[in-house]
Protein backbone atom coordinates (compact mmCIF):
# COMPACT_ATOMS: atom_id res chain seq x y z
CA UNK A 1 0.00 0.00 0.00
CA UNK A 2 2.66 2.30 0.86
CA UNK A 3 6.01 2.16 -0.70
CA UNK A 4 9.08 4.25 0.46
CA UNK A 5 11.73 4.61 -1.78
CA UNK A 6 15.31 5.83 -1.32
CA UNK A 7 14.12 8.43 1.01
CA UNK A 8 16.67 11.38 2.78
CA UNK A 9 16.23 13.84 4.37
CA UNK A 10 18.93 16.44 6.07
CA UNK A 11 18.55 19.37 8.66
CA UNK A 12 22.14 21.47 7.92
CA UNK A 13 24.80 18.85 8.17
CA UNK A 14 22.64 16.62 10.49
CA UNK A 15 21.90 13.52 8.27
CA UNK A 16 18.07 12.64 9.82
CA UNK A 17 17.26 10.21 6.64
CA UNK A 18 19.82 8.26 4.83
CA UNK A 19 18.47 6.76 1.55
CA UNK A 20 15.69 4.45 3.30
CA UNK A 21 13.32 2.15 1.50
CA UNK A 22 11.14 0.15 2.62
CA UNK A 23 7.20 -1.23 1.72
CA UNK A 24 4.04 -1.51 4.41
CA UNK A 25 1.57 -3.64 2.70
CA UNK A 26 -2.39 -3.87 3.20
CA UNK A 27 -3.61 -5.55 5.82
CA UNK A 28 -0.33 -5.46 8.27
CA UNK A 29 1.07 -3.85 11.07
CA UNK A 30 4.17 -2.74 10.60
CA UNK A 31 6.34 -1.73 13.48
CA UNK A 32 9.20 1.29 12.39
CA UNK A 33 11.76 0.98 15.58
CA UNK A 34 14.77 2.63 16.28
CA UNK A 35 17.00 4.17 19.38
CA UNK A 36 16.51 8.52 20.18
CA UNK A 37 17.51 10.18 16.94
CA UNK A 38 17.39 7.83 14.74
CA UNK A 39 14.86 9.35 12.25
CA UNK A 40 11.86 8.02 12.95
CA UNK A 41 10.08 11.26 13.39
CA UNK A 42 11.54 12.16 10.21
CA UNK A 43 10.31 9.20 8.36
CA UNK A 44 6.64 9.23 9.49
CA UNK A 45 6.67 13.25 8.65
CA UNK A 46 7.77 12.61 5.06
CA UNK A 47 4.97 9.71 4.98
CA UNK A 48 2.35 12.35 6.17
CA UNK A 49 3.57 14.99 3.71
CA UNK A 50 4.39 17.22 6.58
CA UNK A 51 8.29 17.31 4.92
CA UNK A 52 9.22 16.87 1.99
CA UNK A 53 12.02 14.40 1.54
CA UNK A 54 15.61 16.40 -0.15
CA UNK A 55 15.45 12.76 -2.46
CA UNK A 56 13.69 9.60 -2.91
CA UNK A 57 9.72 9.74 -3.07
CA UNK A 58 6.61 8.04 -1.46
CA UNK A 59 4.14 5.94 -3.28
CA UNK A 60 0.50 4.84 -1.91
CA UNK A 61 -1.21 2.42 -4.15
CA UNK A 62 0.98 2.93 -6.94
CA UNK A 63 1.01 6.45 -7.06
CA UNK A 64 3.37 8.87 -6.48
CA UNK A 65 2.06 11.28 -3.51
CA UNK A 66 2.78 15.08 -3.22
CA UNK A 67 2.15 17.29 -0.22
CA UNK A 68 -0.15 19.10 -2.25
CA UNK A 69 -1.98 15.80 -2.33
CA UNK A 70 -5.12 16.13 0.27
CA UNK A 71 -6.98 12.74 -1.55
CA UNK A 72 -4.43 11.07 0.24
CA UNK A 73 -4.34 13.21 3.15
CA UNK A 74 -7.97 12.55 3.82
CA UNK A 75 -6.82 8.62 3.72
CA UNK A 76 -4.73 8.94 6.47
CA UNK A 77 -4.86 8.45 10.62
CA UNK A 78 -2.47 9.31 12.41
CA UNK A 79 -1.94 9.88 16.47
CA UNK A 80 1.40 11.82 17.19
CA UNK A 81 3.15 10.94 20.46
CA UNK A 82 2.30 14.19 22.08
CA UNK A 83 -0.96 14.83 22.69
CA UNK A 84 -2.43 16.97 20.39
CA UNK A 85 -5.90 18.10 21.35
CA UNK A 86 -7.58 21.53 21.88
CA UNK A 87 -7.95 21.29 25.46
CA UNK A 88 -10.86 23.78 25.77
CA UNK A 89 -13.01 21.26 23.70
CA UNK A 90 -15.21 18.79 25.38
CA UNK A 91 -14.50 15.56 24.30
CA UNK A 92 -17.60 15.35 21.61
CA UNK A 93 -16.63 19.03 20.79
CA UNK A 94 -12.94 17.37 19.86
CA UNK A 95 -14.34 14.76 17.77
CA UNK A 96 -16.83 16.80 16.27
CA UNK A 97 -14.50 19.28 14.74
CA UNK A 98 -12.24 15.89 13.46
CA UNK A 99 -15.43 14.82 11.98
CA UNK A 100 -16.06 18.09 10.25
CA UNK A 101 -12.71 18.72 9.09
CA UNK A 102 -12.95 15.24 6.95
CA UNK A 103 -16.24 15.93 6.23
CA UNK A 104 -18.15 13.37 8.00
CA UNK A 105 -22.30 14.71 8.04
CA UNK A 106 -23.03 15.73 11.15
CA UNK A 107 -25.63 12.73 12.19
CA UNK A 108 -22.67 10.17 11.46
CA UNK A 109 -20.87 12.14 13.97
CA UNK A 110 -22.97 12.22 16.69
CA UNK A 111 -23.15 8.56 16.18
CA UNK A 112 -20.33 7.61 16.06
CA UNK A 113 -19.34 10.05 18.35
CA UNK A 114 -21.76 9.28 21.44
CA UNK A 115 -21.37 5.58 20.64
CA UNK A 116 -17.10 5.44 20.40
CA UNK A 117 -17.15 7.87 23.99
CA UNK A 118 -19.21 5.31 25.27
CA UNK A 119 -17.72 2.16 24.29
CA UNK A 120 -14.54 4.05 25.33
CA UNK A 121 -15.67 4.41 29.23
CA UNK A 122 -16.03 8.18 27.96
CA UNK A 123 -19.51 8.98 27.97
CA UNK A 124 -20.26 10.27 31.19
CA UNK A 125 -17.30 13.01 30.29
CA UNK A 126 -17.97 13.44 27.13
CA UNK A 127 -19.27 17.02 27.76
CA UNK A 128 -16.73 18.00 29.93
CA UNK A 129 -13.81 19.97 28.60
CA UNK A 130 -10.75 17.88 27.70
CA UNK A 131 -8.34 19.96 30.14
CA UNK A 132 -9.96 18.09 32.82
CA UNK A 133 -9.27 14.83 31.41
CA UNK A 134 -6.92 12.54 33.03
CA UNK A 135 -3.53 11.81 30.76
CA UNK A 136 -5.31 8.08 29.86
CA UNK A 137 -8.58 9.70 28.69
CA UNK A 138 -6.93 12.67 26.65
CA UNK A 139 -4.90 9.41 25.07
CA UNK A 140 -8.44 7.69 23.96
CA UNK A 141 -9.87 10.82 22.50
CA UNK A 142 -6.60 10.97 20.44
CA UNK A 143 -6.66 7.46 18.73
CA UNK A 144 -10.41 7.28 18.24
CA UNK A 145 -9.87 10.75 16.56
CA UNK A 146 -7.28 9.21 14.09
CA UNK A 147 -9.73 6.64 13.46
CA UNK A 148 -13.14 8.04 12.83
CA UNK A 149 -13.31 9.19 9.47
CA UNK A 150 -12.43 5.12 8.49
CA UNK A 151 -9.08 5.91 7.29
CA UNK A 152 -6.70 3.38 4.99
CA UNK A 153 -3.32 4.01 6.27
CA UNK A 154 -3.10 4.57 10.38
CA UNK A 155 0.24 5.67 11.80
CA UNK A 156 0.36 4.98 15.64
CA UNK A 157 3.29 6.88 17.47
CA UNK A 158 3.44 5.69 20.92
CA UNK A 159 -0.43 4.90 20.97
CA UNK A 160 -0.15 3.49 24.58
CA UNK A 161 1.27 6.00 26.39
CA UNK A 162 -0.75 7.03 29.92
CA UNK A 163 -3.38 3.89 28.75
CA UNK A 164 -3.83 1.66 31.69
CA UNK A 165 -3.80 -2.19 31.12
CA UNK A 166 -7.22 -2.85 30.14
CA UNK A 167 -6.97 -0.45 27.75
CA UNK A 168 -4.25 -1.21 26.03
CA UNK A 169 -5.69 -4.95 25.34
CA UNK A 170 -8.48 -3.34 24.15
CA UNK A 171 -6.34 -1.12 21.53
CA UNK A 172 -4.33 -3.97 20.71
CA UNK A 173 -7.69 -5.53 19.60
CA UNK A 174 -8.50 -2.96 17.75
CA UNK A 175 -5.94 -2.02 15.80
CA UNK A 176 -5.46 -6.02 15.01
CA UNK A 177 -8.95 -5.85 14.17
CA UNK A 178 -8.40 -2.66 12.25
CA UNK A 179 -5.43 -4.51 9.69
CA UNK A 180 -7.91 -7.77 9.15
CA UNK A 181 -9.97 -5.54 7.66
CA UNK A 182 -7.45 -4.64 5.11
CA UNK A 183 -5.75 -1.56 6.84
CA UNK A 184 -2.20 -0.38 6.57
CA UNK A 185 -0.64 0.54 9.90
CA UNK A 186 2.79 1.91 10.93
CA UNK A 187 3.42 1.68 14.64
CA UNK A 188 6.05 3.13 16.53
CA UNK A 189 6.33 2.41 19.90
CA UNK A 190 9.35 1.72 22.62
CA UNK A 191 7.38 -0.98 24.72
CA UNK A 192 9.50 -3.90 22.74
CA UNK A 193 7.06 -6.27 25.00
CA UNK A 194 4.11 -4.99 22.60
CA UNK A 195 5.38 -4.43 19.45
CA UNK A 196 6.82 -8.45 19.96
CA UNK A 197 3.23 -9.50 19.86
CA UNK A 198 1.02 -6.98 18.24
CA UNK A 199 3.31 -6.01 14.89
CA UNK A 200 3.85 -8.02 11.69
CA UNK A 201 6.82 -7.11 10.72
CA UNK A 202 9.74 -4.32 11.88
CA UNK A 203 12.30 -2.36 10.48
CA UNK A 204 14.69 -1.00 13.05
CA UNK A 205 16.86 2.20 11.78
CA UNK A 206 19.92 3.76 13.21
CA UNK A 207 21.02 7.07 12.45
CA UNK A 208 18.65 7.11 9.58
CA UNK A 209 19.58 4.09 7.47
CA UNK A 210 17.85 0.57 7.81
CA UNK A 211 19.80 -1.93 10.09
CA UNK A 212 17.21 -4.90 9.32
CA UNK A 213 13.50 -5.77 8.65
CA UNK A 214 11.50 -8.92 9.14
CA UNK A 215 9.02 -10.32 11.37
CA UNK A 216 9.72 -10.70 15.01
CA UNK A 217 10.23 -13.94 15.09
CA UNK A 218 13.43 -13.54 12.18
CA UNK A 219 15.18 -10.33 13.85
CA UNK A 220 15.30 -12.12 17.28
CA UNK A 221 16.30 -15.33 15.59
CA UNK A 222 19.17 -13.66 13.73
CA UNK A 223 21.02 -12.11 16.95
CA UNK A 224 20.22 -15.31 18.60
CA UNK A 225 18.08 -13.77 21.82
CA UNK A 226 14.72 -14.53 23.23
CA UNK A 227 13.52 -11.62 22.98
CA UNK A 228 12.74 -8.34 20.85
CA UNK A 229 14.28 -6.22 23.35
CA UNK A 230 17.56 -7.89 23.21
CA UNK A 231 17.96 -8.58 20.05
CA UNK A 232 17.19 -4.77 19.85
CA UNK A 233 19.87 -3.97 22.02
CA UNK A 234 22.48 -5.35 19.93
CA UNK A 235 21.58 -4.48 16.41
CA UNK A 236 21.60 -0.55 18.22
CA UNK A 237 24.94 -0.90 19.64
CA UNK A 238 23.56 -0.39 23.29
CA UNK A 239 26.79 -1.98 25.36
CA UNK A 240 26.83 -3.77 28.54
CA UNK A 241 22.65 -2.84 29.40
CA UNK A 242 23.18 -5.12 32.76
CA UNK A 243 26.19 -3.32 33.71
CA UNK A 244 25.00 0.06 32.75
CA UNK A 245 22.38 -0.32 34.74
CA UNK A 246 24.00 -1.70 37.62
CA UNK A 247 26.67 1.12 37.88
CA UNK A 248 23.61 3.36 37.67
CA UNK A 249 21.91 1.85 40.86
CA UNK A 250 26.01 2.23 42.32
CA UNK A 251 25.90 5.99 41.44
CA UNK A 252 22.35 6.42 43.49
CA UNK A 253 23.22 4.50 46.52
CA UNK A 254 22.98 0.97 47.77
CA UNK A 255 20.52 1.41 50.77
CA UNK A 256 21.63 -1.78 51.83
CA UNK A 257 25.07 -1.34 52.29
CA UNK A 258 24.39 1.82 54.31
CA UNK A 259 21.85 -0.12 56.98
CA UNK A 260 25.26 -2.65 56.85
CA UNK A 261 27.57 0.06 57.91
Amino acid sequence: MIQVENISRSFGDLKAVNDLSFRVNTGEIFALLGPNGAGKTTTIKIILSMLKPDSGRIRFDGKEISSEDNGYKSRIGYVPESCALYENLTGFEFLQFIGNLHHIPEDEIKSKGDSLLEALDLGEVSNQLIREYSKGMKQKILIVSAFLHDPDVIILDEPFAGLDANAVSVFKEIFREQANQGKALVFCSHILEVVERLVDRILIIKEGQKLVTGTPEEIISKTGHTSLDRAFNELTGAQDIDSKARDIVDIIGNRNGKNNE
